[in-house]
């Protein structure tokens, strides 16, 4: 998968994702959603990048409105108990 690098890989075993098609199913959001609640260094990148690798395409050649859109996410989980 695009954007998984070994280091990635390790966060998201941490929370039960071992698999592309388990990454797939969770969807991009919820596998940030529960990064954020394990890791203290999780950010809007790691968001772009779950969404690529999901998506099957590099972090970086996101089309704008969904980065927007999942910018408006990461924006949302700020202030929560997780931020």
């Amino acid at each position: 998968m695009p954007n998984m690098g070994k280091e990635f890989e390790q966060k998201l075993e941490a929370i039960g994702i071992t698999t592309a098609e388990q990454l797939k199913e969770t969807g991009s959001k919820e596998a940030f959603f529960q990064l954020k609640s394990k890791c203290s260094n999780i950010c809007l990148v790691h968001l772009y990048a779950l969404e690529g690798a999901v998506t099957g395409r590099e972090y970086n050649r996101l089309p704008e409105d969904v980065k927007q859109d999942l910018k408006a996410y990461s924006d949302s989980l700020k202030g929560s108990p997780l931020d």
